[in-house]
């Protein structure tokens, strides 16, 4: 309906100071804490507290620590055809970007170089500009994303942002201490569920849902170290209605994201910008499950990948394949995950 249509623009959440604004934001809606650390730690809020890391209080790889040879293993075993299934969106200029992000691929000169030797080789190159960690089918890293405790902005494992910021890539968090993925891949095909062409924009994913997806599809709940997947149809809007997809969007709330972190998943996608409902369950706290999954948790995110091939063949649990990009002090990283069934 017109009304399932409506919502805000992720652009707007920029030209609102609602993601620039976003820890406060999040204090706003209960994130309080005290100002020091020792202080902080016994402060009660809403969002819990978060550090030291299970991995202990130096660690900078967060859920990728579960990639064992074990998890590779069992991984492996659900390779039965030997099929991949491409899930990166194609990067190029005009894709759906947060904010003011930009994508720009020139090649200089024409060829760029040559020729060498008797047989004249010449060669092209490419010069990027944008975002590269935060734009097309991207990967958030632990460095992405932090929320206020106090006067204090926190970073995953409680990194602060004196520790953390760096104008010329982190200091901390960067996407060079991510290690590689090989793991099972869950789909949770929601839309299947639901019906329709796509979910609508301000769907929020429940508990109800997964549960019952789950039982559809016949497979057992997310365990440790999986990736677990969203499909809710929005992708089809990919360079046919940016602005509609740069609109609030279908995908799970807070509480489907604490059920997530609970089972101790090393990565969360779909085929949305945030890989959650915006606004979501609480209006005040927006972007929540990026604060449970990844500030919290050192749950990675994966956003905008391609699941209607998966969803077509009914492939639904799969060995998961994908290698951040080691850029030190990266913020995320660009790159082309698979599905291996």
């Amino acid at each position: 309906t017109e009304q399932e249509e409506s919502g805000v623009s992720r652009r707007d959440f920029v030209k609102s100071g609602f993601a620039a604004g976003m820890a406060a934001g999040m204090a706003a809606g209960g994130v309080v804490g005290a100002s020091d650390e020792a202080e902080a730690q016994e402060a009660e809020n809403v969002m819990g507290k978060w550090w030291p890391s299970e991995w202990g209080p130096e660690d900078q790889a967060g859920a990728s620590n579960r990639m064992t040879p074990a998890k590779v293993l069992e991984a492996a075993s659900l390779i039965q055809k030997g099929n991949i299934y491409r899930m990166g969106m194609v990067l190029e200029a005009g894709v759906p970007t947060f904010g003011a992000r930009h994508v720009s691929i020139t090649i200089p000169g024409g060829p760029t170089g040559g020729p060498f030797g008797e047989q004249e080789l010449m060669y092209n190159d490419e010069m990027f500009s944008g975002e590269i960690g935060q734009v097309g089918s991207q990967f958030d890293g632990l460095g992405h994303i932090g929320a206020k405790v106090g006067n204090t902005i926190r970073y995953y494992n409680g990194f602060t942002q004196e520790q953390v910021g760096g104008a010329y890539g982190l200091n901390m968090l960067g996407t060079e201490h991510v290690k590689p993925f090989f793991t099972r891949g869950i789909l949770l095909d929601v839309l299947s569920h639901k019906g329709g062409e796509r979910l609508p924009v301000d769907y929020i994913i429940t508990m109800d849902d997964v549960i019952r997806t789950m039982r559809k599809q016949g497979i057992n709940e997310p365990k440790e170290g999986d990736a677990v997947f969203f499909r809710t149809g929005h992708i089809k809007l990919w360079m046919k209605d940016n602005d509609k997809y740069n609109k609030s969007c279908p995908g799970p709330g807070a509480t489907v994201a604490k059920w997530l972190a609970e089972r101790k998943i090393s990565c969360v996608g779909g085929d949305t910008w945030p890989v959650e409902a915006v606004p979501g369950e609480n209006p005040r706290r927006p972007f929540e499950c990026h604060i449970i999954w990844i500030v919290m948790n050192g749950i990675y995110i994966i956003e905008n990948q391609y699941l209607e091939d998966l969803a077509k063949d009914q492939v639904y649990e799969f060995a998961w394949s994908f290698n951040p990009l080691p850029t030190k002090g990266g913020t995320g990283s660009p790159g082309n995950s698979v599905a291996i069934a």
